[in-house]
């Protein structure tokens, strides 16, 4: 009898879950499209900064223009606030993982490549990358004329809530978007994951936060923060000024 109780007790607080059908990337990325992005997150050794920038405005470049590679630069910066003396370069790959592929067996080949990548090598601390795809409710990344200052938002979810995630910010987006701040909104595959990145432009520091405050303003975006403040495990702001060949400035 007493087991047949907490049976019957412990059965009022299991969390009933709906079994999904089918992945989140599939739920949540473009369906039109098959891009696949890469986020890299460069610290260069302080003294090598300059060096560095200029090493990837000499090469980066021409791997974006070159039609052989189904590859893009979509933008390439330097953080000023958040972690110092860091680079962060993002890539579009239109075709997904077999473009990927074929970009990187194309790379192994390209000379000029291959020394940029050693002569790279000696001026980092460190290095990690990401890949992502894109939330089907943001806009697509299109070059940008500036200038421009970058903020690149990342969240660290808790692991099972990236849906919950997604429908409240395709509501939101429509209230950020008043300005054309909202650049890029990506969610990760392989690297770390449920890892969240938006990215916005803003002319300036206090265009940032006059345009944040105005948010507060618009109906639903103080429930849309409410909501989705506890499904954050971490979150870090960077802001970013674009290097000289960004397509983004």
């Amino acid at each position: 009898m007493n087991c047949e109780r907490d049976s019957w007790l412990k059965s009022l607080f299991v969390r009933k879950v709906d079994p999904r059908k089918d992945a989140h990337s599939h739920l949540l990325a473009k369906k039109e499209d098959n891009n696949l992005y890469k986020i890299q997150f460069h610290n260069v050794k302080p003294e090598c900064l300059d060096a560095y920038n200029q090493l990837c405005e000499d090469v980066l470049p021409s791997i974006h223009a070159d039609p052989e590679y189904p590859c893009e630069l979509v933008g390439t910066w330097n953080t000023w606030y958040g972690e110092q003396d860091q680079a962060v370069h993002l890539w579009r790959y239109r075709g997904g993982y077999p473009a990927l592929t074929e970009v990187m067996n194309k790379l192994r080949q390209n000379k000029v490549f291959m020394d940029y990548r050693n002569e790279r090598g000696k001026m980092l601390l460190s290095r990690r990358n990401q890949l992502l795809l894109e939330f089907s409710f943001w806009n697509e990344p299109v070059p940008r004329s500036g200038p421009n200052i970058y903020e690149l938002r990342s969240y660290q979810l808790r692991p099972g809530t990236m849906i919950e995630w997604g429908n409240y910010w395709a509501r939101a987006i429509e209230i950020r978007q008043q300005n054309q701040e909202a650049v890029g909104g990506f969610f990760s595959q392989i690297g770390r994951l449920y890892t969240v990145h938006h990215l916005w432009a803003y002319k300036d520091l206090l265009s940032r936060e006059d345009t944040r405050n105005a948010a507060w303003q618009r109906d639903g975006w103080d429930e849309v923060v409410y909501y989705t403040v506890p499904l954050i495990q971490h979150m870090e702001s960077r802001i970013m000024i674009p290097m000289k060949t960004s397509p983004m400035q």
